[in-house]
C-alpha cells in the first residue's frame, strides 16, 4: 500500500508541476530601452523617428527558449522626429494617426535560435489598426539557456517593414518604401 500512496503523490506533483507555467518574466526597463525607424528619404538619405516609450514583457524559459512569449507596445504620442515639420506628420492621419491609434504593439510567440544570442522572433506587428506577421531578428546579451531568474537581460531586435502594409502611403516619391527598425530592450526580471 505504500507503493501506491508514492505513485499518487508522484503523480499529483507531476500534475501541479504541470499546471505551473514554467519560465521567467521580465519587464522592459522603459528608462534603458527605446525604439527607432529609418527609412529612406529622397534617395539620398534617410530620416529616423524615435520612439522612447517602450513597454512590455518577456516570458522565457531557459529550458526552452523556442517557447518565448514577447509582447511589446511602443507609445507612438511621444514619438519623436528630426523636425517639427517630419514630427507632425509622422504622428498625423497620413502615417501613424496617434490621435486614434496612439500604440503600435509587437506579440511574438515562437523563437528559433540561430547560435548561442542570437536568433529571430515570429509575431504579430500592429500600427494604425492593421496587424501583420513580422520576423524580429533578435540578439540577447547572454545565451538564453545560462539566464538565471534574477539576472537582467539586453535583447536587441531588427527587422524591415513595408510602410504600405500598415497603410502609410503618402509621399511616394520622397519617402522609401520600407523601414528598418531597431528595438533595443533592457529586461528585469518582473516581481
Amino acid at each position: 500500500m505504500h507503493w501506491l500512496r508514492s505513485i499518487t503523490l508522484l503523480l499529483a506533483a507531476a500534475l501541479l508541476g504541470a499546471a505551473t507555467p514554467a519560465g521567467q518574466t521580465y519587464r522592459v526597463d522603459a528608462v534603458a530601452s527605446n525604439l527607432s525607424a529609418k527609412v529612406p528619404f529622397l534617395g539620398l538619405g534617410s530620416k529616423t523617428a524615435g520612439f522612447p516609450n517602450v513597454a512590455g514583457t518577456v516570458r522565457l524559459d531557459r529550458s526552452r527558449p523556442q517557447d518565448i512569449a514577447l509582447d511589446v507596445t511602443i507609445d507612438a504620442t511621444k514619438l519623436t522626429a528630426g523636425d517639427d515639420l517630419t514630427l507632425s506628420r509622422l504622428k498625423g492621419e497620413r502615417f501613424f494617426w496617434v490621435e486614434r491609434y496612439p500604440t503600435v504593439r509587437f506579440v511574438g510567440r515562437e523563437m528559433t535560435l540561430t547560435s548561442a544570442t542570437q536568433g529571430t522572433v515570429e509575431g504579430d506587428l500592429t500600427a494604425r489598426g492593421v496587424t501583420k506577421p513580422v520576423t524580429l531578428n533578435i540578439t540577447f546579451s547572454r545565451p538564453p539557456g545560462e539566464i538565471e531568474a534574477e539576472d537582467a537581460i539586453t535583447l536587441t531586435g531588427t527587422t524591415r517593414i513595408n510602410r504600405y502594409d500598415f497603410g502609410m502611403r503618402s509621399y511616394r516619391l520622397i519617402v522609401g518604401k520600407y523601414v528598418n527598425i531597431e528595438l533595443r530592450a533592457r529586461m528585469v526580471p518582473q516581481v
